[in-house]
């Protein structure tokens, strides 16, 4: 008899316990206490590196989404400024500066009536223990002298060998051609005067160390270093420049 009483005292222990068990389970599912709705609204952990953005309440009340992170600014594309334009070279006169000059430009003879294929080549002669670097042309005194091709005038000049002379530079800039040994200058020649080819620039004699019996022109051409300088320049054969 005691121990029927005992096992039902034990039954009914553990059925009570098995119900308060149910009781809790089915609790926790459908009643989530305030640390479970805390973890719903919480935001996100920011990813190392980066700022976390909060939400923030728009005019009606609801929360805005955050922005993006990571997001790249638009990008603009720069245009670049136009060149300057180029700044033109020379003393005076309206004439081409895009004329070639790497090459020896092609020369208009300096006198009339004179045939190249008759001149005499005197660039390689020695003259005072020197190369002569410059071609003679003889002719009578008084005979007009021509602009070999267009170009600035720029240096009107007397020296002891050259006697009256005349550097005119070509349109490229590039090459310088000498006359010297004139009787004189046309008239109205200055340093600057832009001289079309075939103009007259001065008349043929023998200033300088020629002799007074042997009037003629003394021409040369000179590839212009860097500095432009009329005076600085490697000397170059006119003869084939006519031919």
């Amino acid at each position: 008899m005691r121990v029927r009483i005992l096992l039902g005292f034990l039954f009914g222990l553990m059925t009570g316990f098995a119900a308060v068990a149910l009781l809790t389970y089915y609790g926790a599912l459908h009643l989530p206490g305030p640390s479970a709705h805390a973890a719903a609204i919480a935001p996100a952990p920011a990813e190392p590196g980066t700022t976390a953005l909060l939400p923030t309440p728009s005019p009606t009340g609801n929360v805005a989404p955050a922005a993006p992170t990571g997001a790249l600014p638009p990008i603009v594309a720069e245009i670049p400024p136009p060149p300057p334009p180029p700044v033109p070279t020379g003393s005076t006169g309206t004439a081409d500066r895009t004329a070639p000059g790497p090459q020896p430009p092609h020369l208009a003879l300096p006198l009339d009536g004179i045939d190249p294929n008759t001149l005499h080549d005197t660039f390689a002669d020695k003259r005072d223990g020197h190369e002569h670097e410059a071609l003679d042309i003889e002719a009578p005194r008084g005979t007009p002298v021509h602009a070999v091709a267009e170009g600035n005038v720029m240096k009107l000049f007397r020296s002891k060998d050259g006697g009256l002379t005349v550097y005119q530079f070509d349109n490229s800039q590039n090459w310088c051609f000498y006359y010297a040994h004139l009787d004189h200058y046309a008239p109205g020649l200055k340093e600057g005067t832009l001289l079309h080819q075939g103009q007259v620039l001065g008349y043929v004699g023998s200033t300088g160390n020629a002799s007074p019996k042997d009037p003629h022109l003394h021409f040369a051409v000179n590839q212009l270093k860097p500095d432009k300088k009329w005076w600085h320049g490697t000397p170059i054969d006119p003869l084939p420049l006519f031919r």
